[in-house]
């Protein structure tokens, strides 16, 4: 079932947007060369705390999982390009890092992800980054009334394919609202004029996923979460929470 939300509503999750925007500054601002993926998540976690918020991605666990997952980040490095589980290993120097955040609070539920190089940056990396920016920016952009999800999708894929980016199959963006994932599923690549119709308090987590090596299959680590490209090239992860509305769209996961 799809909620159209109301301004009290849009305000209300544009104040936990804005946790989220500070809790991926926050741990951004910490990542270094040395930094353990465990030390960014208590990063957040603390953010998350002094706002008052909770983790919608802790102890979630869809049909797919085997576990629940353990943290309130998703750190996703080099060839892994969503879902990462934090663990004890240590930046290095040239990695690509994705950090997916999410936050809920009085009731509502924001959800963002960079995507950033810790020291040296190599210039594909660079490139990598940049278009992944650019397919989330198409995507918004297609985000109007009268539009529908797969204009979203064509822009996000337009964007991904005149790089000769991969883009994950299967995965791709979502509604959000009191619940992080609601419908509708937001495919990165389709047919424009195709989906769900884009109305005023339509709210949804725009989330390019763009993979080095041109490939759209991926594998699943045996942890059950952390999917990685199958070719081992690199990936990156750039998303915004983003509310339908007369004005054109609006981002709510901005700090």
């Amino acid at each position: 079932m799809v909620e159209l939300k109301s301004d009290t509503a849009l305000a209300a999750m544009r104040e936990a947007g804005r946790v989220v925007a500070r809790a991926l500054a926050a741990v951004r601002a910490e990542a270094a060369v040395g930094v353990s993926l465990l030390e960014l998540d208590e990063v957040a976690r603390g953010v998350l705390r002094t706002a008052g918020a909770t983790s919608p991605f802790l102890g979630y666990r869809p049909s797919f999982a085997p576990v629940p997952f353990p943290a309130v980040i998703c750190a996703s490095v080099n060839d892994a390009v969503v879902h990462g589980i934090p663990d004890g290993y240590r930046l290095r120097d040239g990695d690509l890092v994705s950090i997916d955040c999410g936050a809920v609070l009085d009731g509502w539920a924001g959800d963002s992800a960079v995507s950033f190089t810790v020291g040296t940056a190599r210039p594909e990396d660079e490139a990598l980054i940049d278009a992944t920016r650019r397919a989330l920016e198409a995507g918004i952009a297609a985000a109007v009334v009268g539009n529908r999800t797969g204009d979203i999708a064509h822009a996000v894929g337009t964007v991904a394919r005149a790089g000769r980016y991969g883009l994950p199959e299967g995965f791709g963006g979502h509604g959000i609202g009191r619940s992080m994932h609601e419908d509708p599923h937001v495919p990165n690549e389709g047919r424009p004029g195709r989906g769900y119709p884009l109305r005023p308090g339509l709210v949804l987590a725009i989330e390019p996923m763009l993979a080095a090596g041109g490939r759209d299959d991926h594998r699943t680590d045996s942890d059950g979460w952390t999917l990685r490209t199958s070719d081992g090239t690199r990936a990156a992860h750039i998303e915004h929470t983003v509310a339908i509305t007369e004005d054109g769209p609006q981002i709510l996961t901005l700090p």
